[in-house]
């Protein structure tokens, strides 16, 4: 007996430990596909995928976010990995802080969510050098993203890394972890014709390499007609309905439906419509497709030096659900959230069959889904980009707006239209934007010390050459910086008066002539290269000629994007009495770096230094200034935004840390925004935009975990000039949301359940805070023909005042759900007969 005990005893103690490990370990899955979808454990599953990057945030706040994008509707996350700086130089690698890949896979897999690994190791996304290491491109021999030998060998070692050290942290869902795909390369069929034979032989290499990695989840090539089996070939683009694998066996997937678009400097703000963003991934599962990805979800921000070229802005927020300070925006990711719930009433019928195509008219189309003869799911589409339809659908009658699809889960009622929008509205296009729900700390100016850089050369770290040379090449990327500098003699009896002539391949450039600034020069994001023509005056005797060469970030995108240059390649000097003079082949001696960069001024350890000046008055709009001052952090856990909007072009840091480049002098175009963007018709990145004539970004993302009780230092860089006692310290304090639903608006799609139809048959004003606030205030409450938008409603014709109930409802509450019906609102069913009545309600929230 006792040695049955001991053995029951042993059996108990083996079953915790298994137990212990599921939990910790996660359960094994097997995760293959097939034509309709990708297959979990024998299952088709119906996925909503969004991209988050994990740099682009800080690991404090890479919870919240993924919850944010669960509540959502998500199911995966999908991202990139960046070569660059996990391996900032050769053998050497890096993964910690901002960078550690493991510890976000890990903060996904705790929310119960799948992951994409887009390992590449190209990634584009805007990022510095596509996310290639720039060690890489001193590699005697090598091109890239071709078969050469070199490269192959390069990439092949770093994906083995990436794939090995998932492996070794049991990251792959057959080892229970959340990666159900990976990714290798990156659109290159964009690009594969510059290649030649060598692109299609490094494709199928690059395939093969993948498969070998065996990894035991499917790989994908976005953008890759000819993905060799069984690599499945996805698509990407503002709209996927009309895609089709290169193979019958492979499914409809979407890796990047781009939810914006990102910002440059010298540009307007991209925006893109949720109604069009609504109706392309309704439009992709009505046509057959199974897997959908937002690129991104959330943008973030290209801290540091991390913002890829020409001309990338610092903010990438993308105009995605979730905003680069990590706010919900809204209503595109409440009306986002409605079409998944929607979808998610679908999946069954997705799964079960490919759709049947029905032609109800004119740009009018219907596609169902068939369980069995008489169990059905449907999606009908109006794609005309102009005139509303009724059409006739199985007997009944439905109202399609122009450029729109309705969802109807049982192939009768119609739980979701992409064009109406029912979801809360944020008052103010971007977090910081109303005055009352913002803390500005003004930065005084007696508190700013200074350091002005000397032009031109400084130090011992110069070299000479006989001819211009090309920037890339001599900075390495250490620096934004390369000084040229030459002398020009003058005879006597020589014209003084001259027109120097100068051309760069990018980004931007300082001259001066014997130290005075002279001429500034830019190109942009499309037409990185630029001229400056200026008329100067010269000194008999010697001249110095000192030219700071700027990059704003190196080239990611285009066929061989690796090899454009950068920097000066012509200086002519033109005298009308002696013609031209080509100082391009003579002597110029060279510096990689300011002054200001090789003394360390961004570093704490030297926020004390004699270096620094301080007095009165402070210096302003002077070119090659650094810039330093202390502030005490507001309270409050929320991010911080600098305002940058007096300074002209450099960098900023705080506490040492980068919060990237900022350029506030550059103004956008004056035309080509529009004050209401209309969604129908196929939408592209100049279609919706704002904010003309504008700087495209002033305000700057200081993450909450850089700032510390106390003291904190803020150092910035000024290259053309600016005021700084301007700069002000912003925190969000409260937020205003808004709802207008009319009686005619469907109910909550969660409203509806399978074989019992509608629940409830009211539409709903539904309204919730960011998470740790609360209702405050109604502001504003009318039920009947209510006037005005959002943030400006008032009383209409017909106006009954339901303020007492909606606060009752409300106030108080984090959420709170208020019925569009006259008998909830203690209405009569007689007032304003005949007209269709609405609700409109406007809150603040507040900690």
């Amino acid at each position: 007996m006792g040695m049955i005990k001991n053995f029951i005893a042993c059996v108990l103690l083996v079953v915790l430990f298994l137990q212990n490990s599921c939990f910790e370990a996660g359960l094994s899955a097997n995760v293959t596909y097939d034509h309709r979808a990708l297959v979990i454990d024998g299952k088709r599953r119906v996925l909503q995928s969004g991209s988050i990057h994990y740099p682009r945030s800080t690991p404090e706040v890479w919870p919240e976010l993924i919850r944010k994008s669960k509540e959502g509707g998500l199911e995966v996350i999908e991202t990139y990995v960046f070569w660059n700086y996990h391996e900032p130089i050769r053998g050497q690698y890096y993964f910690e802080g901002r960078f550690d890949l493991v510890r976000f896979v890990k903060t996904v897999q705790e929310a119960d969510l799948f992951l994409h690994l887009r390992i590449g190791p190209y990634a584009c996304a805007e990022w510095n050098y596509g996310g290639f290491p720039v060690w890489l491109h001193f590699i005697p021999g090598i091109q890239f993203r071709t078969t050469n030998n070199p490269f192959k060998e390069e990439m092949k070692r770093f994906l083995a890394k990436i794939v090995d050290l998932m492996k070794q942290e049991n990251l792959f869902a057959s080892q229970g972890g959340p990666i159900i795909l990976a990714q290798v390369e990156n659109e290159y069929g964009n690009v594969e014709w510059a290649y030649g034979v060598g692109g299609e032989l490094y494709v199928k290499w690059a395939a093969d390499t993948a498969v070998n990695l065996n990894t035991s989840v499917p790989w994908v090539m976005c953008q890759q007609e000819d993905a060799p089996d069984p690599i499945i070939n996805t698509c990407n683009g503002f709209y996927c309905d009309g895609f089709t694998p290169n193979s019958p066996s492979k499914p409809i997937m979407w890796t990047e439906n781009y939810s914006g678009w990102f910002l440059s400097f010298g540009y307007a703000v991209p925006f893109r419509p949720v109604e069009d963003l609504a109706f392309a991934v309704a439009r992709f599962f009505e046509t057959g497709g199974t897997f959908q990805n937002y690129y991104m979800y959330f943008g973030g921000t290209n801290f540091g030096r991390t913002a890829g070229g020409p001309l990338v802005a610092t903010s990438y927020d993308y105009d995605a659900p979730i905003d680069e300070y990590g706010f919900i925006r809204q209503p595109k990711w409440g009306h986002l959230r409605e079409l998944h719930k929607a979808i998610k009433l679908c999946e069954e019928y997705l799964i079960s069959s490919d759709p049947t195509h029905q032609k109800l008219g004119a740009n009018l189309e219907a596609h169902i889904y068939y369980k069995s003869s008489n169990d059905c799911a449907a999606f009908l589409a109006n794609y005309d980009s102009s005139s509303d339809a009724n059409v006739t659908f199985n007997g009944n009658v439905y109202f399609l707006p122009a450029w729109s699809v309705s969802i109807l889960p049982d192939c009768k009622n119609v739980v979701f239209n992409t064009a109406k929008v029912i979801s809360q509205r944020n008052i103010g296009d971007h977090p910081f934007a109303q005055q009352k729900n913002v803390n500005e700390l003004l930065l005084a100016s007696s508190a700013f010390s200074w350091y002005e850089e000397k032009v031109g050369i400084s130090g011992n770290r110069s070299f000479v050459r006989p001819d211009l040379v090309e920037q890339i090449n001599t900075t390495k990327d250490t620096s934004d910086y390369l000084w040229y500098t030459a002398s020009i003699h003058v005879m006597p009896g020589q014209g003084k008066e001259v027109f120097l002539n100068i051309e760069s391949l990018g980004h931007a450039a300082l001259v001066f002539v014997n130290k005075k600034l002279v001429a500034f020069g830019y190109g942009n994001h499309d037409f990185a290269n630029f001229s400056i023509n200026k008329k100067i005056e010269l000194n008999e005797g010697i001249n110095t000629l000192d030219i700071l060469s700027m990059m704003v970030g190196l080239q990611n995108y285009g066929a061989w994007f690796d090899v454009a240059g950068a920097g000066l390649f012509s200086v002519i000097l033109i005298d009308l009495k002696n013609g031209k003079r080509d100082l391009s082949s003579g002597e110029w001696i060279y510096q990689v770096g300011v002054e200001g960069e090789y003394i360390g001024l961004d570093k704490i350890s030297l926020a004390n230094s004699s270096f620094w000046k301080q007095g009165s008055p402070l210096p302003i709009n002077k070119s090659l200034i650094w810039y330093k001052t202390t502030f005490l952090a507001p309270e409050g856990k929320g991010p911080l935004a600098l305002n940058l909007a007096s300074m002209g072009k450099g960098q900023a840091w705080v506490n040492g840390q980068s919060i990237g480049r900022y350029w506030s002098a550059y103004l956008a175009p004056s035309m080509g925004c529009t004050k209401k963007c209309d969604y129908r018709g196929s939408y592209d990145a100049s279609k919706c935009q704002k904010h003309c004539g504008q700087p495209a970004q002033t305000l700057y993302h200081i993450p909450r975990t850089w700032v510390h009780p106390g003291e904190n230092l803020l150092v910035i860089h000024e290259e053309l000039g600016g005021d700084p006692s301007k700069i002000s310290l912003l925190t969000k304090t409260g937020q205003d949301i808004c709802s207008f639903v009319s009686e005619a608006d469907p109910p909550p799609v969660d409203s509806w359940k399978p074989n019992l139809g509608v629940v409830s048959s009211s539409p709903q004003v539904r309204l919730a805070c960011e998470r740790g606030w609360h209702i405050a205030a109604i502001n504003f409450a009318s039920y009947g023909i209510p006037e005005g938008n959002c943030g400006s409603f008032r009383p209409g014709a017909c106006h009954m005042d339901v303020l007492p109930i909606v606060q009752k409802a409300c106030v108080g509450q984090i959420e709170c759900s208020i019925p569009v019906s006259s008998a909830y609102l203690g209405v009569s069913a007689g007032a304003c007969p005949g007209l269709l009545k609405a609700l409109a309600v406007e809150a603040h929230c507040s900690i």
